[in-house]
């Protein structure tokens, strides 16, 4: 760990979140659904452009779980997690870019640029997270992590709050109506992005890799040793472990995530109203993700996640008997409260158990679980919901992936080596 706790390193690396959630927010979870169905898929009937976007979601998940862990293998014995991190970095800011000269009907080409620019977004996390190691001790990583969410929560919040009165009000901004508005946002992504993660690359130390050839020779050898350092995780005893637990609770956050504004409009709520409630959770999820940071350092790591758990718990039961808009809007609270906490204190946590020498190796294993969650829990909902003929029996499905994934968490021991980790 890093002998000193140093705040211009710990906010350098977190700015990286406030730098890339405006992807999350204004692309993934705000406009480009909206956008690809009422815009580049005009004329294609809804349930034909729905599966076209889950193609394009499972396709970038798919890729990104599958290259994470060779990712990482490669970074950790060169040295070059910045580099990685950078490449990915181009390729999300590229092609997020990109989206704004698509034009109508052009779906296609909307969910190739899309992807791309999800995987430039997904891959460069895998790395983003193992610099972690070397920039706070173990006793500030709760901390850190959680700093990284919060950042993430405001400055995805104040871009997207940016751009959707961009598209209330187009004239304000010199724009001719919401679609021109909507094509600028992507832009301003793009720049937002890059602009915002120069701070990481400017103050971040790389960590000192393990050595070896680069280049081809180290991508060869990182596929020819993938099982080999998949069986070094399950000597990690605890790790491994946690990573089971991980991956079925992380599954339930994620669909909650993807799958929000899509049961909202099963519902037959307005759009306007589910843009606001996503508003909502990233300005909320802006202090909670600070305040369970603070939880994890005082009342321990484990029980701030099951803090979380439970709210998740009570949250979808509740989405079940939802009838009106306004639950939509406490919801959106109560999942801002306590979505970020379980996120950044299941990263921190991770990071006490795993090899500080081998990070990036053991995050991309980590990002691998919660990339292949991100395509199994949408599927199970969509699955439930057409089995039963109706679209609220499906957000019980992932009371089942919380409840499974806190009873794997709870047989994590809570020490490793006679350490405290949480």
């Amino acid at each position: 760990m890093a002998k000193d706790y140093d705040g211009k390193k710990a906010v350098s690396w977190a700015m990286y979140d406030w730098a890339n959630s405006a992807y999350a927010t204004t692309v993934m979870a705000g406009f480009f659904p909206i956008f690809f169905k009422q815009y580049w898929s005009t004329g294609i009937d809804a349930h034909v452009s729905t599966f076209h976007l889950g193609s394009a979601n499972s396709v970038a998940s798919i890729t990104v779980a599958l290259l994470a862990p060779v990712l990482g293998f490669v970074a950790d014995r060169g040295g070059v997690k910045k580099k990685f991190l950078f490449f990915f970095l181009m390729l999300g800011v590229i092609f997020t870019g990109s989206l704004s000269f698509v034009g109508k009907g052009e779906w296609g080409i909307a969910s190739v640029c899309y992807a791309l620019a999800t995987i430039g977004f997904a891959g460069g996390n895998v790395f983003y997270d193992s610099l972690i190691v070397g920039v706070a001790r173990k006793e500030k990583m709760d901390f850190v992590s959680a700093l990284g969410y919060s950042l993430g929560y405001l400055g995805g919040g104040v871009l997207f709050g940016l751009n959707v009165w961009m598209t209330l009000d187009p004239g304000r901004f010199g724009l001719v109506g919401a679609t021109e508005a909507v094509k600028a946002s992507f832009l301003i992504v793009a720049a937002w992005w890059a602009l915002f993660s120069l701070p990481l690359f400017l103050f971040v130390p790389e960590p000192v890799g393990e050595g070896g050839s680069g280049g081809f020779k180290a991508v060869k050898a990182g596929f020819t040793q993938l099982g080999s350092a998949f069986q070094e995780i399950r000597k990690v005893r605890v790790a491994f472990l946690f990573l089971i637990g991980y991956w079925l609770y992380i599954d339930g956050v994620d669909t909650v995530v993807l799958m929000a504004v899509d049961y909202g409009m099963s519902l037959g709520f307005e759009s306007s109203t589910l843009i606001m409630a996503l508003l909502i959770t990233q300005f909320v999820g802006f202090p909670a993700a600070i305040a369970f940071g603070k939880i994890g350092e005082k009342m321990g790591t484990k029980t701030g996640i099951f803090i979380g758990l439970a709210v998740y718990v009570l949250v979808t039961i509740w989405g079940f008997f939802m009838e009106h808009e306004r639950e939509f809007y406490i919801l959106a609270v109560a999942i801002g409260l306590v979505q970020g906490g379980v996120q950044s204190l299941s990263r921190s946590f991770y990071a006490k158990l795993i090899p500080k020498e081998s990070a990036a190796e053991f995050f991309g294993f980590y990002n691998m679980l919660g990339k292949f969650a991100a395509v199994i829990g949408p599927f199970l909902m969509g699955w439930v919901s057409v089995a039963t003929g109706n679209a609220r029996y499906s957000i019980l499905a992932i009371v089942v992936l919380f409840i499974a994934g806190g009873a794997v968490l709870y047989t994590v021991p809570a020490r490793r080596n006679g350490e405290q980790s949480g």
